[in-house]
């Protein structure tokens, strides 16, 4: 039996847009092994994506369609199947039983009405000839496989009542059902916590083993490829720049937009200015490439800030009185009620909390979903009710305010929420959603005054003026990140809260809203409280960290301090979970 398991030769993908032909999957070529694990990397847009569900004969058409090339299937018969050649009904014998999908957002993929052991139980008796009771068992059996905690009551569990990584975990049971020979996983660990990512990755490469499959791993950051991947492919614009064995992509990377990905990732190893991004490497002029000859290494060495210089400037902020004093703060939302309505159990979501913030500090907030981090900072500016406690701003107590004196506040302090697109209001042109905040506290007299501001501040956040009038949908994820942050910057605020501002967003894409953030701050003096589960982001951009556990705080210090040196064993645990893409650690994996 060959070990050739997938061979794909030329493919082209094509989708008929407003603006034209869009070569979405462009002259690709690869394959894959039997019991191999091949990545496939790139930004938003590159045709990784499109490119797996290809495979699956998934392109909807119109508006896509596979134009060229073949998709062969070695089966284990040793029988040979060009996949693009079959028809609808042919090609569902294959999908489920032959090659399986992990989609990127499990909540759009699994049904909200019905229950998740349905859905797991749906898909087995569809490629399999079993009964509902046999196909129970084997769903009971798979959830603990992938280790769901009490797999009886996730059974009858619906997706609105499970978490981020349990709902994975309920797709990769999906999946797995029938054992598929090839498992596609596109973007399954992007908005997980470091932790719960570890752990997927270290469940899929274990039932990889069990059933004797091979993995496409389909991700925009190399840091992952580097956990779990044999071979690396990087796509760019549709078309494969660069591939390899993972050791030899990572120790010596060919392509600068390979450089450029490998060198946005913030390092916890050293502290940079800046980071790197992909333009650094490469930028196109008259529909040319032009590169820059650097390595990786030369690049983060020209942005490195020494410990003694970071030591200097923490120095220099403490000198000052403090921006903000959070005392005692306590944040608890009712769970449980007796008969008679009275609250009988709490979740204490932010319990017993204080910290001081500088002026011009970033103070990072770190930690797992749940551990309170985004409560917190929705308590400083009263959008989640305190129970107790002090939040005293310039002198004053923000949780002792009138609305009156709370909407001048709000002039000051302002929040840039996790999702930009269910932030902004999709009737209003991104235009109008910025100068809304000017018109409501009478910012200049007149509109075409605040028009002016806002062309001013969208060019400071690196869009065009030309985009006031169009609508959020119109953009992409970074870019609606930057709307924004210049939305949060129409009233000069002195304070911003940044609420896991860059989580979803690809690693080139979330360096270039990093630097924005940095260069925004020493522009115009501004102060940062930076919530994040990403600790390696958390440590790029603060001088100060707290790391938050169940409600209270862990550990806090300087953030060099806290990454290089962790006190406490929940803080070793979350270092140890970020993949930190590293060639000695590559080199041990592979034994190279």
């Amino acid at each position: 039996m060959s070990d050739l398991l997938l061979d794909v030769k030329n493919l082209e993908t094509h989708f008929k847009t407003e603006e034209g032909l869009v070569k979405a999957v462009n002259n690709v070529s690869f394959s894959l092994n039997r019991r191999e694990t091949v990545g496939i990397v790139g930004e938003s847009g590159s045709g990784k994506s499109v490119t797996s569900l290809s495979v699956m004969r998934l392109i909807p058409d119109p508006p896509g369609k596979i134009v060229g090339g073949s998709i062969n299937y070695y089966g284990d018969d040793g029988s040979v199947t060009d996949l693009t050649t079959l028809s609808e009904a042919e090609m569902r014998k294959y999908r489920g039983n032959e090659i399986s999908m992990i989609f990127q957002e499990p909540m759009t993929s699994l049904n909200p009405v019905f229950t998740c052991g349905n859905q797991v139980i749906e898909a087995i008796r569809l490629h399999q000839n079993v009964s509902k009771q046999e196909a129970i068992d084997q769903t009971l059996a798979l959830f603990e496989k992938v280790q769901l905690p009490t797999p009886e009551r996730i059974l009858k569990a619906y997706p609105h009542q499970l978490s981020g990584g349990q709902k994975q975990r309920v797709m990769i049971a999906m999946a797995m059902s029938c054992n598929p020979k090839i498992l596609i996983a596109d973007e399954p660990t992007t908005a997980l916590d470091v932790t719960v990512q570890k752990t997927i990755l270290e469940l899929m490469a274990n039932l990889k083993n069990e059933i004797d499959s091979s993995i496409i791993f389909i991700t925009h950051d190399l840091g992952v490829i580097a956990e779990i991947a044999d071979r690396v492919i990087v796509m760019y614009k549709g078309k494969i720049v660069e591939q390899g064995d993972v050791y030899s992509i990572f120790s010596n990377p060919q392509h600068p937009y390979t450089k450029g990905l490998l060198a946005c990732r913030p390092p916890l190893n050293r502290r940079l200015s800046q980071l790197p991004t992909v333009s650094d490497f490469m930028r196109e002029e008259d529909g040319q490439m032009i590169e820059v000859k650097a390595s990786v290494e030369e690049m983060l060495s020209g942005f490195e800030i020494t410990h003694e210089q970071h030591r200097e400037h923490l120095n220099q902020l403490k000198k000052q009185e403090p921006l903000l004093e959070v005392r005692n703060l306590r944040t608890w939302f009712p769970s449980g009620k007796n008969f008679f309505g009275k609250t009988t159990s709490w979740v204490k979501a932010v319990d017993d909390v204080s910290f001081d913030v500088y002026p011009g500090e970033t103070l990072g907030l770190v930690g797992e979903s749940g551990c309170g981090k985004t409560t917190l900072g929705r308590s400083l500016l009263r959008l989640a009710p305190a129970r107790e406690g002090e939040v005293i701003y310039r002198g004053k107590d923000i949780l002792k305010l009138t609305k009156a004196e709370m909407k001048e506040l709000r002039r000051e302090v302002q929040i840039i929420f996790q999702d930009p697109y269910s932030s902004l209001n999709p009737r209003l042109t991104i235009g109008n959603a910025i100068m809304e905040p000017m018109q409501v506290h009478g910012v200049y007299d007149t509109d075409s005054q605040r028009k002016d501001r806002v062309v001013e501040l969208l060019e400071t956040v690196s869009l065009k003026a030309h985009h006031f009038n169009r609508y959020p949908h119109e953009f992409s994820g970074g870019q609606r990140q930057r709307i924004c942050v210049a939305r949060s910057l129409a009233l000069n605020p002195k304070f911003i809260i940044c609420d896991e501002s860059v989580s979803a967003l690809d690693v080139s894409v979330q360096a270039q809203v990093l630097n924005l953030l940095n260069e925004l701050q020493n522009k115009l003096d501004l102060t940062y409280i930076f919530i994040s589960h990403d600790l390696s982001v958390v440590k790029f951009m603060s001088d100060r960290m707290v790391v938050m556990n169940q409600g209270v705080i862990e550990e806090m210090g300087p953030a060099d301090d806290i990454c290089l040196n962790p006190q406490t064993a929940y803080t070793q645990r979350l270092i140890s979970a970020i993949p930190k893409g590293l060639v000695e650690e590559i080199k041990v994996r592979k034994g190279v």
